[in-house]
């Protein structure tokens, strides 16, 4: 079984309308504005903060990674916040120091400080991009993180990778590229050490696919092998059943962990055929239901990246159609769900995605588009 049908639910009928579409961004914008606490910050949801140090402050799912979407919508026009992001910024950094948000009794890697989406890199590259001159704090996370066994966006060198490429600066890219190319295995993949145990992963946020989309993140002579290798590592890895694929041995169809994430960030490179079956079990899969909700990590705004690379790679109109349909329906789950106010999980991510599919924009928020 590619998935399990059980866990998404049938799309909406109603029709894409861009005017209803902006509408329902905003409503996401005033949702979150109004939820805002300046020295708190905004409320934790039960699973993204459980047995975590409140507020939230991470990129992943806590208040740098809202404070990202809405200023990354603020410049593409869509809605205006009332928030003053610079000094909600500067707020979530003091108190990450001051006590940061990791799981309690996580086995963490190590250094855990530098990770992009879950600790103080994320913020510090966000309270860059807002003006605060913390150029050198972040410069030294970065470094800290080359030999970082994690080998995944999350914790490891290919996310820090991401952020050094964000900021410009080629020398700490490319010698995290380069130390992240040297511990790629023979088969093309890496093994990634996370909680106590090693696997070798393939997908996004852990995996294969995550990686290369970092290292591609520069120019270098080495991409095109590694395209080719990575695209032959991947067609190995996949599961076909009646011209549909996936990659996942436990029947997930979500953008962190199997074909929505590999589809969206091997578009480039991946084997058509096998791209666009991937892109057409999303679709027929539906929208993922309630329990995995609407968010870019593992709900229908994350499977719905992989409808928008579909389009992108084959400028086929039929996956634009398809991925708004997505769009449409994510915003209606959010609008009858409670507010979640978190990048990868929530509204915030649902908010871009649907922004995306107003500009055919296949590229995924931070690992694409810091």
């Amino acid at each position: 079984m590619l998935y399990d049908p059980a866990a998404f639910e049938p799309l909406t009928d109603e029709p894409w309308n861009e005017a209803r579409v902006r509408d329902g961004i905003a409503a996401i914008v005033a949702d979150t504005d109004a939820a805002f606490q300046p020295d708190e910050l905004w409320p934790a949801h039960e699973w993204d903060g459980w047995q975590a140090a409140l507020p939230l402050k991470n990129l992943y799912v806590g208040a740098a990674g809202v404070i990202w979407a809405l200023d990354d919508l603020r410049r593409g026009g869509l809605s205006e916040t009332t928030i003053d992001l610079s000094a909600a910024a500067m707020r979530t950094v003091e108190l990450w120091r001051s006590e940061p948000d990791y799981m309690a009794a996580e086995v963490l890697p190590e250094p855990p400080e530098s990770a992009l989406l879950t600790g103080e890199t994320g913020i510090l590259l966000l309270a860059c991009s807002l003006g605060h001159r913390l150029e050198d704090d972040l410069r030294r996370r970065i470094r800290a993180n080359i030999a970082n066994e994690a080998e995944d966006l999350m914790w490891g060198t290919p996310g820090t990778l991401v952020a050094a490429a964000a900021m410009g600066w080629d020398d700490l890219a490319r010698e995290s590229a380069d130390a992240l190319e040297s511990r790629r295995e023979t088969d093309g993949l890496w093994t990634q050490r996370l909680w106590g145990t090693s696997f070798r992963g393939i997908g996004t946020v852990h995996g294969l696919a995550g990686n290369v989309r970092a290292l591609l993140r520069i120019g270098d002579p080495r991409n095109d092998s590694l395209c080719q290798e990575s695209a032959a590592a991947l067609s190995r890895a996949a599961t076909l059943e009646d011209g549909l694929a996936n990659w996942s041995s436990e029947a997930k169809l979500q953008w962190c962990a199997s074909a929505p994430g590999i589809v969206s960030a091997a578009r480039d490179y991946l084997d058509e055929e096998l791209l666009l079956a991937g892109a057409e079990l999303v679709w027929r899969a539906g929208a993922p239901g309630a329990e995995k909700g609407h968010g870019i990590c593992h709900g229908t705004s994350g499977n719905g990246f992989a409808l928008l690379a579909a389009f992108e790679r084959t400028q086929d109109s039929l996956w634009l159609d398809r991925a708004r349909r997505f769009a449409v329906h994510a915003l209606a789950q959010a609008a009858r769900l409670p507010g979640r106010y978190s990048l990868f999980t929530g509204d915030a991510g649902t908010a871009l995605f649907a922004a995306a599919c107003l500009d055919a924009d296949a590229r995924y928020p931070v690992l694409e588009r810091p």
